[in-house]
């Protein structure tokens, strides 16, 4: 079993796969060191000299500079490694030379639904949306006293509670109005009861507006001010979506048709190299089949950009790039916030030390395939192959930002583990066996494999592309089967 790994020939660190005590004579590559302080798995070894002020090389990349002199066998971590980030930067375009599709390969076939409107869909669910927080509660009460009417190919009703869409101002109010209409159209949802109150700034010819073309058999309104009893009311409108979507059953797709998120949360120092790195092979593997990828978490792009940028397949993507890395800048700049305030204290305890650290294992999700679009928060996916999508790193507002860009699943990677999901179904991935087997409730699939040296990063690719067609065709994941699933929805403004 392999102690550590030496990730580019250009590294002057290691990274332990597994526990290292002090003393221990390490051999990767070529390269033989002797442990000088005991390594925890995820963290990083110094194998050669190091001075005050040089840069910590990881991936190839810079992760941030030392603040000591360190030598060969020394921990690097957040006591002797400072980050390099500041603020916005101005990038130039350099497509990678061998930027070009990948080679394209039959798709196989899933079990999925087949929506009149032509798309998509892995499952065939009610959705009860809330179009303010003060109906959250009746929305719940509406789930729970019509589970009746899961029946036949009907797979669930639910309904996705939030604190918005009253006393919010401009932006802020203008992006919960779309983040909801995104999810009314989202193809799981075989039928959709919007729930208004009445009183709400969201108003129902407002959210009608934004919804634009829809069918009125699979989208209904109920404003609970408006009737005398508004469970009676939905009764009788859940009974006519409930005969709606029974009328849907599962069918060949072709996976070229799918559309799957990329996330991690609880990463450790095994996500850039187990977990995140298996995902992006499977990124490749859907883009060779036609299918459609989503990358998001933009401030954790900060630091890695050299992985992104020169993979933009044009110019026109490469700006789009540029505005949305340095527009989250901004962002973060206005609300008198450094850039690099990341990473989070469990991701340090796993192994990561700064921003740029937890970046480049981040963006190993993307694979090595051309970047094909990128788009803004709340907006579909249109383009096949790798998209990259506007939204923060925070797990449930990026996971409920994919599901609404149209996300039929979500890839979700973790070395510390978490159990919630998404309104799409949320896998998790396990970057070591020690979670997996300790949180087995919660974890879908496990990578550790790789650190084990049982499999290879191919060898797992292709079993997690084999586990999301089973998904697509119905299998629950672990959250779905626990009833987890939840939105949050990116806030930035004052509340009244």
């Amino acid at each position: 079993m392999p102690q550590a790994i030496h990730i580019s020939p250009l590294d002057n660190v290691v990274v332990a796969l597994h526990p290292i005590a002090k003393g221990t004579l390490v051999e990767v590559d070529g390269l033989a060191v002797t442990a000088l302080e005991d390594i925890p798995q995820g963290h990083k070894m110094a194998v050669k000299p190091i001075k005050n002020g040089e840069n910590v090389i990881k991936y190839g990349f810079p992760i941030g500079h030392a603040t000591a002199d360190a030598e060969p066998g020394t921990w690097m971590h957040t006591h002797n490694v400072h980050t390099n980030l500041s603020g916005e930067v101005e990038y130039s375009y350099h497509p990678a030379p061998d930027l070009a599709p990948l080679p394209k390969v039959e798709p196989e076939t899933f079990m999925g639904f087949r929506r009149k409107d032509g798309r998509a869909a892995i499952r065939n669910e009610i959705w009860i949306i809330p179009t303010v927080g003060c109906v959250n509660d009746i929305a719940k009460k509406m789930v729970n006293d019509n589970q009746d009417l899961v029946t036949g190919s009907i797979e669930g009703l639910y309904t996705f509670t939030h604190p918005f869409g009253c006393s919010q101002t401009g932006h802020d109010h203008a992006q919960t109005r779309k983040l909801l209409a995104a999810l009314v159209r989202h193809p799981n949802a075989a039928a959709v009861l919007v729930l208004h109150l009445g009183c709400e700034n969201l108003q129902h010819d407002q959210f009608v507006e934004e919804l634009g073309e829809y069918d009125h058999d699979r989208v209904k309104f109920l404003t609970c001010q408006d009737v005398d009893d508004e469970f009676t009311a939905a009764r009788e409108i859940l009974k006519e979506l409930a005969a709606y979507a029974g009328q849907f059953k599962r069918e060949p797709i072709p996976v070229s048709e799918l559309v799957v998120g990329m996330k991690c949360g609880g990463s450790d120092g095994l996500s850039g190299i187990t977990a995140n790195p298996t995902i992006g092979r499977f990124s490749d593997m859907m883009g060779q089949r036609g299918g459609s990828t989503v990358l998001t978490e933009v401030p954790e792009m900060f630091g890695a950009e050299g992985f992104l940028m020169d993979r933009c397949i044009n110019r026109e993507v490469f700006v789009k790039a540029e505005h949305m890395i340095n527009g989250f800048k901004e962002y973060f700049i206005s609300h008198n916030e450094v850039v690099y305030d990341n990473p989070s204290p469990g991701n340090k305890q796993g192994g990561i030390t700064t921003l740029e650290d937890k970046s480049c294992g981040c963006v190993q999700k993307g694979g090595t395939a051309p970047i094909m679009d990128v788009i803004g928060y709340g907006d579909p996916v249109v383009t096949k192959g790798l998209n990259m999508l506007y939204g923060p790193g925070n797990d449930l507002v990026s996971a409920t930002a994919m599901t609404a860009a149209g996300a039929h699943l979500i890839l979700f990677s973790t070395g510390r583990g978490t159990p919630f999901s998404a309104p799409a179904p949320t896998l998790k991935i396990s970057t070591n066996t020690p979670l997996a087997e300790k949180k087995s409730g919660w974890i879908d699939f496990n990578t550790g494999v790789i650190a084990d040296g049982e499999k290879t990063i191919d060898e797992a690719a292709r079993d997690l592309l084999d586990l999301v067609i089973r998904v697509a065709g119905g299998e629950q994941t672990k959250a779905e089967k626990h009833g987890f699933r939840e939105i949050s929805i990116f806030k930035d403004g004052v509340v009244l």
